[in-house]
């Protein structure tokens, strides 16, 4: 049996080989490591073709989807037994998508991926493109520890209906820039969808902008997510590599940065603060578009108080989970063991959060001891 496909997956030798023990792929098939296993332990013979001379016209390559706008990195949110709560789960991404996200990001550092087991992260995905239904683009985080199995989870996510994955350098092991670009090109001529770099060096060695232009022949690597919290380094990110690929897609990952960042041409961002904060989140990225200064700049000013109570102080992203608490959601226990003071302090910060919410015209129950700011409501509820 012969197979022109472009990437061969174990589950396509699965349904369609139907027993036979010869395969013959042509010279630019790329067998994923779910294949190469599959061959192995089934005793099948493959062979390297001529290139198949074609006899229709070639399928159109499918249309990328449009990585602009807000995507949100969501929380995870656990039940009393600490696993993952996947009713509620559906509940606040659907609250996600109708409050006008342009994108949905799981398995992000906000939603604690490295905390979650290899079947819990495929299931959250799984849940969030069952709830989605194609409706906005899903960028689904697949950063493991090496990288057959990052193509593993890639294989995984390009079956379920996600459109994009993000990658972070390989964590733990700091590895050198030459081997660095060898991962990342390794990957690209691999995976069977789209990659989107992810650059945080709080987390993981930053991945230079030398290497980032070397990778811009790779078509599968598309652009980058910035987390860094440098608005210099974002400008220049867009400064070297949009002459070469004008459509290279730039994500911030910084809320503080959101306004400023996509006036100088960000395509948007993966905020955490979206997961409590949606429509002015977007609010916010639609007012830059827009060159509206005066409210982009007020809107900008008033999240950073949030921004920073959930943020500082606090185990990450506990902060973030605990403003989604408040938006009404039962986000659960944290997966991480927490003290008693840090536990006593996110009460606290609970009723904060309350307050600054409350502050901007939100509905928000629970108690509250804030000072009178005096200031407009931001939106109208």
């Amino acid at each position: 049996m012969r197979f022109d496909d472009v990437v061969v997956t174990g589950q396509m030798l699965q349904e369609r080989l139907k027993g036979e023990r010869h395969l013959e792929v042509s010279p630019q098939t790329k067998l994923t490591p779910s294949a190469l296993d599959y061959v192995r332990a089934h005793g099948v013979q493959v062979t390297r073709g001529q290139v198949a001379a074609p006899t229709a016209a070639a399928p159109a390559k499918p249309t990328r989807r449009e990585f602009k706008g807000i995507f949100c990195p969501n929380i995870v949110i656990f039940d009393a037994d600490g696993r993952v709560n996947y009713a509620e789960m559906e509940r606040y991404v659907e609250w996600l998508i109708q409050a006008g996200l342009h994108g949905l990001y799981p398995n992000g550092s906000t939603g604690e991926f490295v905390r979650l087991s290899w079947e819990e992260r495929q299931d959250v995905v799984k849940l969030i493109c069952s709830v989605n239904q194609g409706r906005i683009p899903v960028l689904a985080g697949a950063s493991e520890a090496n990288l057959r199995d990052v193509l593993r989870m890639a294989e995984f996510y390009a079956g379920i209906g996600v459109d994009a994955i993000s990658l972070v350098p390989p964590y733990y092991y700091k590895i050198s820039n030459q081997s660095l670009f060898e991962y990342f090109a390794e990957i690209a001529q691999q995976s069977p969808l789209d990659i989107l770099l992810y650059n945080i060096p709080q987390f993981t060695q930053e991945i230079p902008l030398d290497l980032m232009e070397r990778l811009l022949p790779y078509e599968r690597i598309f652009g980058t997510k910035d987390s860094s919290r440098d608005l210099p380094r974002l400008i220049n990110t867009m400064h070297r590599l949009r002459p070469q690929r004008p459509d290279y897609v730039v994500l911030v990952g910084c809320e503080e940065i959101l306004f400023p960042s996509v006036l100088m041409g960000a395509s948007g961002g993966t905020i955490a603060t979206s997961g409590i904060i949606p429509e002015v989140i977007v609010e916010i990225y639609q007012r830059a578009m827009a060159g509206d200064l005066a409210r982009g700049r007020e809107l900008q000013y008033r999240v950073l108080d949030l921004i920073n109570l959930m943020l500082l102080g606090v185990n990450f992203p506990e902060g973030f989970k605990t403003g989604v608490a408040v938006r009404g959601f039962d986000v659960g226990p944290p997966r991480q063991t927490m003290s008693a003071p840090e536990s006593e302090h996110l009460l606290k910060l609970e009723a904060q959060i309350g307050c600054i919410l409350a502050d901007m015209g939100y509905s928000v129950r629970g108690p509250r001891a804030c000072p009178v700011t005096q200031l407009a409501p931001i939106v109208g509820r």
